[in-house]
């Protein structure tokens, strides 16, 4: 099993570097013109790093009876993440609202990571196959770079942005 251990490792690395953005953001200030340069580079980030494990390890593990429930509920946290990078995007950072929303999406966040880690990967490691493995390796990397290239921050306009 060095494959499954190198794509959940992988995995971690961008967990371990979303961490960081999130904590680099969470000390900017409003007036910081690196804040909007941090928050473009993080939902580049979370954009392509979830359409990529969504397409190397979700993809395969929905086809295990065994691990379907964990897996629709992670791509559901997903989209819940995707909703919620979106409104921030579509809300003035320099409000009282952006902060408020980027610590909701902060716990949010490290919440879905640190269950993916702690439970998800290690009850998946027992169901991959060498077969599983050799294909996740040889479709992350080529996803994430292709999503990332692609990835839009503003999405929605200001005006549809929540209360």
């Amino acid at each position: 099993m060095a494959a499954a251990e190198a794509i959940f490792a992988r995995l971690k690395q961008d967990h371990d570097k979303h961490r960081e953005l999130l904590d680099r953001i969470l000390d900017s200030r409003d007036e910081d013109e690196r804040r909007e340069a941090l928050f473009t580079e993080l939902t580049r980030e979370l954009k392509s790093h979830a359409a990529a494990e969504e397409q190397a390890l979700y993809s395969t593990m929905l086809r295990k009876p065994e691990t379907t429930d964990e897996t629709r509920h992670s791509v559901a946290e997903h989209h819940e993440i995707d909703e919620m990078l979106n409104d921030l995007a579509a809300t003035k950072m320099s409000s009282g609202d952006w902060m408020s929303k980027f610590k909701a999406l902060d716990h949010r966040y490290r919440h879905h990571i640190e269950e993916e880690e702690d439970e998800h990967f290690p009850d998946f490691e027992k169901y991959l196959t060498e077969e599983d493995e050799a294909y996740m390796e040889s479709v992350f990397e080529r996803r994430k770079r292709a999503e990332k290239a692609d990835a839009e921050v503003t999405p929605e306009k200001m005006e549809d942005a929540k209360e």
